[in-house]
């Protein structure tokens, strides 16, 4: 079963989080709390949005996104930042159905797109996504200002 998130899921929200962030090899970069999520997802005027996949009532993946524009569209987008099912519900089609819930979103509410990030070395995913038909976009470089090169720059 597929579903919007609710403030409930927060605490298996984060332990997702952190699961993929551990098998990204990245679990020391979690800094994310459950206030902070909490008062991201659910506040009066949201910028993040949640899914769930539930199996027998446990919470067994998660996907997080939030809104882009194009402006050569004119048209919003929806960025998923993170995806992740716990490998053990892998294979019974909890990705794909969290995928393709922000598809329909996508469709219904006329954004002109679906985008987001996966690690080069990765390829269970990108074979996952390509098998959905996602298509990479190497003719662009991912740039980031972060910790403290983000703080130099907006001081300078």
């Amino acid at each position: 079963m597929i579903r919007s998130a609710t403030p409930d899921d927060v605490p298996d929200i984060l332990r997702l989080i952190r699961d993929l962030a551990e098998y990204e090899r990245a679990l020391h970069e979690v800094k994310a709390t459950e206030e902070q999520l909490r008062g991201s997802l659910f506040r009066d005027d949201p910028k993040v949005f949640a899914h769930v996949a539930e199996h027998d009532g446990r919470i067994v993946g998660f996907a997080l996104w939030f809104l882009t524009f194009s402006t050569w569209n004119g048209t919003h987008g929806i960025y998923l930042e993170d995806l992740f099912v716990e490998p053990d519900a892998r294979g019974h089609g909890y990705g794909k159905a969290l995928l393709l819930e922000l598809a329909r979103i996508a469709d219904e509410r006329g954004y002109g797109r679906v985008e987001w990030a996966v690690l080069n070395w990765n390829r269970p995913a990108i074979d996952f996504y390509e098998a959905l038909g996602a298509r990479p976009q190497d003719e662009w470089t991912v740039y980031r200002l972060t910790g403290d090169t983000l703080t130099r720059a907006a001081r300078s």
